[in-house]
């Protein structure tokens, strides 16, 4: 009988991990005991995902929001700083606008709109059209914007990230002043030593502001890539990828995340002779289609992965070889013709129509998004994705 199933994902429960855990270990044990209980083959080509969060628990990758703010102080050596273009998020940013805050007499937040980088809203740009608000040029004051939009709360939290800003800023005895403004040099009125707190577009706004006259300018991945009195750090990626992790502490991204990979694909090759791939993931790159929200709140989806991940799919559209090349056959014929022709000819086809539609995203954003859908951001307990089946094509039996 022909195989009806094609790929599998299965989210793997784990124990609760603390820093110091023989990860490698208690993630290869995770799987061969759930593939005991679940009945299920471990097969060359798998693909074990480990979500990023539980890497940097077990590795005590962790800073203080002191450590914090002696790196910017060291930094920036000023008292008054901008951060431009900041996300709104308590879980993301109001731990280290904290930290700023605590490093500064006075602090400028420049935030665009009508939404963040990705895509938090502070208002919907269909209310910029009816107030004739050009959101390219113009700029506001809090005090001006909130005399347009008296309800600035975000849809889905009921926050009011101005407020929560401000208050986060004075909480620490520093000066606040917010203005929102989509053109980087708007911060320049105020100072310029600035702190530019954007994730995909950070490289771009430090070149801006830059040739528009700022003195200093620090990206998120330049505070914290290096210990700060004991602290934990990340060489690559500094704050970018942070999130809360207490009052006082914030978790930054995994560090040596190849070697961790390596070690758990050669673990798996040793005790089952199957070579899988292995890669940690974070934030998948997706964008939720009712809050318009963009997912990837870390600076990329996978920090580290094993080498066969590299690259993107090397996919024909089967709709396109039954409609078109195969258009005259039906049933067992067409199936046979579809099957031979992907099996002798798919992967050196040059022939660009019969990818039309597949987007050639990277396989480790897609496999990310696939695990962060499927491991989820609450209670589900399943920090280790297994996904079976992914590379297989139509004429794999």
């Amino acid at each position: 009988m022909k195989r009806t199933v094609g790929t599998v994902v299965r989210g793997l429960r784990a124990p609760v991990v603390h820093e110091g855990d023989d990860l490698v270990k208690i993630v290869v044990e995770t799987l061969l005991e759930s593939s005991k209980e679940a009945q299920y083959k471990i097969e060359d080509r798998d693909v074990l995902a480990i979500t990023e969060s539980i890497l940097a628990r077990a590795q005590g990758n962790y800073v203080t929001l002191d450590q914090i703010a002696k790196d910017i102080q060291d930094k920036l050596q000023a008292k008054k700083i901008g951060v431009v273009f900041p996300i709104t998020s308590r879980n993301r940013f109001q731990s280290t606008l904290k930290a700023i805050a605590r490093a500064a007499d006075e602090v400028i937040v420049q935030l665009s709109y009508p939404s963040d980088e990705v895509g938090n809203p502070l208002m919907l740009i269909e209310d910029l059209d009816d107030a004739g608000i050009n959101p390219w040029t113009d700029v506001f004051t809090e005090a001006e914007i909130k005399k347009i939009f008296a309800d600035m709360k975000h849809p889905f939290t009921g926050v009011d990230y101005l407020s929560l800003y401000r208050e986060t800023i004075e909480a620490e005895g520093a000066a606040c002043t917010i203005i929102l403004a989509n053109q980087p040099k708007a911060v320049l009125d105020y100072t310029d030593t600035i702190i530019t707190a954007d994730l995909h577009t950070r490289n771009r706004t430090q070149k801006r502001l830059l040739q528009a006259g700022a003195s200093k300018v620090l990206r998120l991945d330049e505070i914290m890539n290096q210990p700060v009195d004991g602290s934990g750090s990340n060489p690559e990626f500094g704050l970018l990828g942070a999130n809360l992790s207490s009052d006082e502490i914030v978790k930054l991204f995994p560090i040596n995340g190849e070697a961790f990979v390596s070690e758990v694909q050669s673990l798996i090759k040793d005790l089952t002779g199957k070579t899988i791939e292995v890669m940690i993931y974070g934030d998948g790159a997706f964008k939720d289609p009712q809050s318009q929200i963009w997912e990837l709140a870390d600076p990329i989806v996978s920090p580290a992965y094993t080498s066969g991940l590299e690259g993107t799919p090397n996919e024909v559209k089967l709709k396109y070889l039954a409609d078109g090349k195969f258009k005259d056959l039906e049933g067992q014929d067409l199936q046979t013709a579809i099957s031979d022709y992907i099996a002798g000819h798919a992967e050196a086809s040059q022939d660009q129509a019969e990818r039309i539609g597949t987007t050639p995203r990277q396989l480790t954003d897609l496999l990310g998004s696939l695990a962060d859908l499927t491991s989820g951001s609450g209670d589900k307990g399943t920090p280790f994705i297994y996904i079976k089946g992914y590379f297989d094509k139509f004429s794999d039996q």
